[in-house]
């Protein structure tokens, strides 16, 4: 059996493993906490940090002759800012250690990179729904600009485009079908934690990614670990080259119903 594109070998055999758990979340089916300890993958994403800040890019798979440009780490140096990556070790159907990668969100507005999980959602899915309604959204948007703040219709038509915007993301979380490791899926919406509301970017972060992927393709988790890469974020809260757990505001509503069965 020879390795998938997307899972790699370890890149030693004795590394140091670490029982710190930095990716847990509330199940309610099974009315209990679920997580997942960093194992070996502090030391994998050690390895990988280094590959990418030495190569200057992301597009690991590929030699300096054909780079692509927009993979380069400019981008985490520019208006963009940073962005987090995770590695995850896991043991695949022949019993083999391997581990897979992300980032989170889009690299330079690109879903799909070579040597990186895919994201939950279709990306064509995401561009269809998207477009037409975004085109609505912006020319009522402009319709509000052309009216009168005192107007009797300037607040209706706030109202209206407020409505439409709460409605596209309900959609948008619906594209997300997420999967477990008792052969469960969900959509998003129905995997979130009850009574609370969905963020922006709810299933588009590493640790989710690389559950899904896992838990689609056979593989069994061991360990995760998610790292900042770039300049820092406005608000100081991430710094390049540091380690962070799974985020509480997006990740825990959706982790614990992620890693049930695991």
């Amino acid at each position: 059996m020879t390795d998938s594109p997307l899972t790699f070998p370890l890149p030693a055999s004795d590394l140091p493993y670490s029982d710190t758990f930095s990716c847990s979340g509330y199940c309610e089916s099974c009315a209990r906490e679920h997580g997942l300890p960093e194992g070996k993958s502090r030391a994998v994403a050690l390895h990988i940090l280094d590959e990418i800040s030495s190569r200057g890019r992301i597009d690991l798979l590929q030699d300096e002759a054909d780079a692509d440009p927009r993979f380069s780490l400019d981008y985490l140096y520019s208006e963009a800012r940073g962005q987090m990556f995770g590695v995850m070790t896991v043991v695949d159907a022949e019993g083999r250690e391997r581990y897979i990668r992300a980032f989170s969100g889009q690299y330079n507005s690109i879903w799909n990179v070579p040597g990186w999980v895919p994201p939950i959602i279709d990306p064509e899915d995401f561009y269809d729904l998207t477009r037409s309604e975004e085109r609505k959204i912006k020319s009522l948007g402009k319709e509000i600009a052309r009216t009168s703040p005192d107007s009797p219709d300037f607040k209706r038509l706030k109202d209206k485009r407020k409505a439409m915007s709460r409605s596209l993301m309900g959609q948008i979380h619906r594209l997300f079908r997420l999967h477990n490791f008792r052969g469960e899926s969900r959509l998003l919406p129905e995997a979130a934690l009850a009574g609370k509301g969905i963020p922006t970017g709810t299933g588009e972060c590493c640790a989710p990614k690389l559950l899904n992927h896992a838990a689609c393709n056979n593989l069994h988790p061991t360990g995760i670990t998610e790292f900042y890469i770039g300049r820092s974020n406005r608000s100081g809260s991430r710094k390049h080259g540091h380690f962070y757990p799974s985020c509480t505001e997006k990740c825990s509503l959706i982790l614990g119903f992620m890693l049930c069965g695991l």
